[in-house]
């Protein structure tokens, strides 16, 4: 190996890219290159380490208390922690004969001197791992996620009480030069504008002497001045609104308009949105489908973590099924009945469209049969518009998914007395149910139903819980990911890591009576009653979004739904690579906290 070659080796391995051209030229100088045979021992409690190594050719086995923890390979280093603290808590053992460099102890602890190199080598899993997202996408990283609602200009805020005239309201408006008139009755505060007059002053014949108050009806929507840009644009998208009220230490501090935000993202989300909106058929929606994929591709392009982007997505998806919901079923049955989304689509977890788990309530006394043509017709329209057919049939198309209130408490007593592995998977379908069309008091009502049914019912619980033990994380002994040979030498995303993490934290949330439906408020909340540690919860998050990340982008290049989930790690970077180990880390540890919490060792 050459030295140009050395050096391109070197600089290859985060944070050694970070030193200065001068600094690494005297690294160099100072690497040695070292052979040791298998079973050598490096580093142990009672063998200090010399040096900090960097692999080019075999493998390092790392025991801690006799139990193999990790194992290292071509391009991987090890062990700062020995050299900074001085000791080890485990073992480094050569388990193929090892060709490496070296950068000696005093050398090293040189190069701590660095910031940058002292800030990496000094961090926890967590903080470590969120720095090698970082790096990796620190060409996409831009404002565009990153920006805070403070980072924007903010018109400023046309203030009037509730008892001033419409006239000289008006007036203040013109003044200020803005669009809106923000009315203020106590502790409430309403929004006037332009429609607002138009209709109920010019045509509505209202004197505009009269006080404000008689023609505002819309309540603030706002934002504080310190959330997420990210954030405004889905409360914008979301609403329907042009303008969201920006607050600080609760006070209104100005407004932010719909034009400065889109064009700052120019992602063109609201143009998707406003056209669901117009569409009269399902023809009209058809047009939109591209708009929505390359919606996805400029957000993930653009480093925008997948969390944020299926929630965007996921709000544009809702307004989809309630554009159809409403082109199917008369207007009279909307508030009889409730349309729910279930599967990813119910934890806002959906990017690329997969199968469709859709289901339909009915409200108690109301005949269910009026609803089976227009549901068959609503599956029909979501798959012109690309919502695959679920192969397990959970649609509303289906009449066991199609039943009135008291049929849904029936099932889930049947759930819960049969333990059927077919009930359990209708179970964990059902547990992510989202409402988004129709009446929301009918899912609201199971839930709660669903809950106090499952109060202190730990039997069941651990039934459902030994799922996450039902496919193998694909990372062996020793560390190297485990291949699927009838699909190509890859390996199952979903299956490896992604359903073990979502349906433990689902039935974690059943347990403690959590009404979030997405896998990250579940979270959160599971850390905020103190079923897990901040640290951990941190780590689930962080793995998650790696997982989700690295699978979004084989969804994109993938030409079949079949191969969507199918990565080839040989395809990724190192430090993806990386990544991806670290989450299979987690996943491993996360099932061993499953099988201790609910005791799965002792379910049949």
């Amino acid at each position: 190996m050459s030295i140009l070659d050395q050096r391109k080796l070197i600089e290859s391995i985060h944070p050694f890219e970070l030193l200065s051209s001068t600094t690494l030229d005297n690294l160099m100088k100072k690497i040695d290159i070292a052979y040791y045979p298998k079973d050598t021992l490096l580093i142990s409690k009672n063998l200090p380490s010399i040096a900090f190594y960097i692999i080019i050719k075999g493998s390092v086995a790392e025991f801690i208390d006799d139990e193999l923890h990790n194992v290292y390979s071509a391009g991987d280093s090890f062990d700062a922690d020995a050299l900074i603290y001085d000791k080890s808590e485990g073992k480094f053992i050569v388990d193929e004969d090892l060709v490496c460099y070296e950068i000696k102890k005093e050398d090293f602890i040189d190069l701590m001197q660095n910031k940058k190199v002292q800030g990496y080598f000094l961090q926890n899993f967590v903080t470590r791992h969120q720095h090698l997202k970082d790096y990796d996408a620190q060409s996409d990283l831009t404002p565009f996620l990153m920006s805070k609602v403070s980072d924007m200009f903010l018109h400023t805020a046309c203030i009037v009480d509730k008892s001033e005239t419409i006239y000289d309201s008006v007036v203040k408006m013109k003044e200020l030069k803005t669009s809106v008139v923000i009315v203020e009755d106590s502790s409430v505060c309403y929004v006037v504008n332009d429609t607002d007059i138009r209709d109920k002053v010019i045509l509505g014949g209202i004197d505009v002497h009269s006080p404000i108050g008689i023609i505002a009806s819309n309540t603030v929507i706002s934002i504080d001045v310190n959330d997420f840009l990210f954030n405004a644009l889905l409360l914008i998208t979301h609403n329907e609104i042009k303008r969201v009220v920006v607050m600080e230490d609760g006070k209104i501090k100005g407004v932010l308009e719909q034009l400065d935000l889109l064009s700052y993202f120019a992602n063109h989300s609201h143009l998707v949105a406003v056209q669901i909106d117009k569409a009269k058929s399902v023809d009209d929606l058809k047009n939109i489908q591209n708009d929505l994929k390359n919606l996805l591709i400029v957000l993930h392009s653009k480093g925008v973590k997948v969390r944020y982007i299926t929630k965007l997505v996921s709000t544009l998806n809702i307004k989809i099924y309630k554009k159809v919901f409403g082109m199917c079923l008369d207007k009279s049955l909307h508030d009889k009945c409730a349309l729910i989304v279930m599967g990813s689509e119910g934890r806002e977890e959906q990017s690329v469209k997969t199968d469709q788990d859709n289901a339909l309530i009915v409200k108690d006394g109301v005949d269910v049969e009026l609803f089976r043509e227009p549901m068959i017709k609503l599956n029909h329209y979501l798959l012109e518009l690309g919502f695959p057919i679920c192969l397990g049939n959970v649609m509303v198309s289906n009449e066991f998914w199609r039943r009135d209130v008291s049929g849904y408490k029936s099932l889930i007593d049947q759930w819960i007395t049969s333990l059927s592995e077919e009930g359990l998977q209708q179970l964990s379908i059902f547990l992510d149910a989202k409402c988004v069309a129709g009446n929301n008091d009918l899912l609201g009502e199971l839930t709660d139903y669903l809950h106090h049914s499952f109060h202190s019912r730990d039997d069941v619980l651990a039934h459902l819980a030994k799922a996450v033990l039902s496919f193998e994380t694909p990372l062996s002994l020793f560390s190297s990911f485990v291949l699927e040979k009838s699909h190509n030498n890859k390996l199952d995303l979903k299956k490896g890591g992604i359903f073990a993490l979502v349906h433990g934290i689902r039935t974690l949330a059943l347990q403690y009576e959590i009404h979030e439906t997405s896998t990250i408020m579940r979270i959160k909340e599971l850390n905020n009653r103190g079923v897990i540690d901040k640290n951990f919860a941190t780590e689930l998050m962080e793995s998650f979004d790696t997982l989700s990340s690295i699978r979004l982008k084989a969804m994109l290049e993938a030409k079949s739904l079949e191969e969507s989930n199918y990565i080839n790690p040989k395809n990724l970077q190192k430090i993806q690579m990386d990544l991806l180990k670290d989450s299979f880390k987690v996943i491993n540890k996360f099932k061993k906290f499953m099988s201790f919490h609910f005791h799965l060792n002792m379910v049949g």
